[in-house]
């Protein structure tokens, strides 16, 4: 029988109190870059389409992907490898059960965060 009483029901009482952790927020965030480098990852594959397919069609597509907006994609995909990479590498660690402590998941959650910020902006100095 189905519950009359549905709508009157309190909410759980921890989401009133719960504070998102870094460790959780920067596993969300590792979903989110590995969605997001699927995405990169085919304009690029459309890059290369468009240079196998005809010189008129490659610069179009060459045109966008080098624009200020194609710019700014690029470089947040690579902002994204990095972190992805660098959370990936945590995870493994973790894997090893080490680090699994509070406070070192904390730092190595802002390592993650920091490591991925720095390289990019190395990646883009160098390239």
């Amino acid at each position: 029988m189905a519950d009359v009483n549905r709508g009157n029901r309190p909410l759980s009482p921890h989401l009133s109190i719960y504070r998102p952790q870094l460790t959780s927020m920067t596993s969300i965030l590792t979903r989110i870059t590995g969605n997001a480098l699927l995405i990169s990852s085919l304009l690029v594959i459309w890059w290369f389409l468009a240079a196998a397919t005809s010189e008129t069609y490659f610069a179009y597509a060459d045109g966008l992907l080098t624009s200020w907006f194609g710019d700014i994609v690029m470089t947040l995909s690579v902002l994204g490898l990095w972190y992805h990479t660098l959370a990936g590498v945590r995870h493994l660690i973790w894997d090893n059960g080490i680090g699994l402590d509070i406070p070192t998941a904390e730092k190595m959650g802002w390592a993650v965060i920091a490591g991925s910020v720095i390289l990019t902006i190395l990646t883009i100095i160098i390239v």
